[in-house]
């Protein structure tokens, strides 16, 4: 324990790696702020925002999404930038010509990666969501238009045994068509309400019928009734059908979870989202250690062409690290992997990626 305690040459590092990466944040957030704002200056102006809800509700809590999102990016940047310094100055040879071997080395990276891998994750479970909500309501109001809900026949179980169909469902006037309300018991249908179109009622929270019919079975009869308008109230809401798929971002960890179990017992296919959402946010804080260590690995060694070529390869590992975390979200979409293994996947590959350049860096 004596040769893990902190000394001078630790702690140099460690303020060196954190103070490199909340630079880089704050430059790259700078840039990005400047060209987001090029870009949506039109809406804000066209649609009233003021300039305090532009900067509260919308870049104030755009700033740790952002950061969190890219996170990996400012990981690999830091530790590439700062460590090439050390290893151009020949502090890397001194070092390890000192007696501090290269695993003793890694030490202090590893402290500073679970300082951000721990903020990472306190800003995805605790911090985002109800930053993204406040965030996407602005988002909904001045820089998109409303929501459309576009899908056709939509299946749906409200409770085990109970099913709502809709044939289609319009998002501006809130009103379903083919509406059909079914009560199922073993393989046998107890009850089934069937309407030509259902409007939501906002005071009521319910759902009004036109142009009903129910038919009951009770034993060997049945009880058919009809009628021009009827109301009823379900557990569904238009706000459930007029939820946009990235809204699991708003869900803190607790609503995300009870939300993937409501999702599953309706059928909703939307329920791939929120699972994407759930694994991303523990996945993604994992990736400081990985890119920590490959950092270290291809830096650590002074190279003729100096700082640069070490920014270009870290530049080029860290995209690729974001891109294929986003493109093994289609693994989930097609159906191809489970959830868990799909988003672990690119964390599984490059760590296999760290540890062979681990083993190939200067000893």
């Amino acid at each position: 324990m004596k040769g893990l305690r902190l000394n001078i040459l630790d702690k140099y590092i460690i303020k060196k790696f954190i103070g490199t990466y909340f630079f880089a944040i704050i430059i790259f957030i700078g840039i990005i702020i400047i060209f987001d704002v090029s870009e949506k200056i039109d809406n804000f102006v066209e649609k009233g925002a003021s300039l305090k809800a532009i900067v509260t509700q919308y870049y104030g809590n755009f700033v740790p999404y952002f950061m969190n999102m890219f996170s990996p990016l400012f990981v690999f940047i830091s530790v590439i930038f700062f460590t090439s310094k050390l290893a151009s100055h020949s502090e890397i040879v001194a070092m390890l010509s000192g007696g501090i071997s290269f695993k003793r080395l890694m030490y202090p990276y590893f402290i500073s990666a679970t300082f951000i891998a721990a903020m990472s994750l306190a800003l995805s479970l605790f911090v985002i969501p109800p930053a993204n909500r406040v965030r996407l309501e602005f988002t909904d109001k001045y820089i998109k238009d409303k929501f459309i809900n576009t899908n056709k026949d939509i299946h749906l179980q409200l409770s085990p045994g109970n099913y709502v169909y809709m044939e289609s469902f319009n998002s501006w006037s809130n009103i379903a068509t083919r509406f059909t309300l079914e009560t199922v018991e073993g393989h046998s249908i107890v009850s089934k309400l069937s309407a030509e179109t259902a409007v939501w009622d906002s005071t009521s929270r319910g759902w009004k019928l036109f142009s009903y019919y129910i038919r009951n079975n009770k034993g060997n009869t049945q009880e058919i009734k009809t009628g021009h308008q009827i109301d009823t109230v379900i557990n569904l809401s238009v706000e459930d059908l007029n939820k946009r798929d990235n809204y699991v971002e708003s869900y803190n960890y607790r609503e995300l979870n009870d939300m993937i179990k409501l999702q599953k017992l309706r059928g909703d296919k939307r329920v791939i989202y929120s699972q994407i959402e759930k694994q991303t946010r523990f996945a993604l804080p994992f990736s400081a250690f990985i890119l920590t260590l490959i950092g270290v690995s291809l830096s650590a060694k002074k190279k003729k062409g100096g700082i640069g070529i070490n920014i270009g390869i870290g530049l080029m590992l860290s995209f690729s690290y974001i891109l294929f975390l986003r493109f093994s979200q289609m693994f989930v979409h097609a159906g191809v992997l489970p959830t868990w293994i799909a988003l672990w996947i690119p964390n599984m590959l490059y760590l296999l990626i760290a540890l062979g350049l681990y083993r190939a860096a200067p000893k």
